[in-house]
């Protein structure tokens, strides 16, 4: 059984970082990405960035690039993280970290049906 669980989301302040956390299970070890989408309330699911399970290539949307970071962190589990730095209100969203177990071209990564495993989600708010 495959599943990823977020974790790390909460309220900010504008211009504040967060980090957040995707742990997966199951036979990581096929996976060719890990990911990261958000949705605003009311709107479509949203690519915000992509790394492949080496974790040597990485690739953002320019919504976030230079503020947001994706790692594989290496401790007692193997989790993907998601550090947001300089957050904006119109970061807010639920965020989910996905994954994919076939390798999808870079021009595809930003739809989300071509992934298959998903968490369940992580409210981030940012406001003053």
């Amino acid at each position: 059984q495959v599943q990823l669980a977020e974790s790390g989301g909460g309220s900010v302040q504008p211009g504040d970082s967060l980090r957040l956390s995707c742990a997966p299970s199951g036979t990581t070890s096929l996976w060719f990405h890990m990911g990261w989408f958000r949705q605003p309330a009311g709107k479509e699911r949203e690519f915000i960035g992509v790394m492949n399970w080496r974790g040597d290539r990485k690739y953002y949307s320019d919504s976030v690039k230079g503020r947001f970071t994706i790692s594989r962190d290496h401790g007692v589990k193997t989790t993907v993280g998601l550090q947001m730095n300089s957050l904006k209100p119109e970061d807010k969203a639920v965020y989910y970290c996905a994954a994919a177990s076939s390798a999808i071209i870079q021009t595809a990564l930003v739809d989300p049906k071509r992934w298959d495993y998903w968490g369940q989600g992580t409210q981030v708010t940012v406001s003053s």
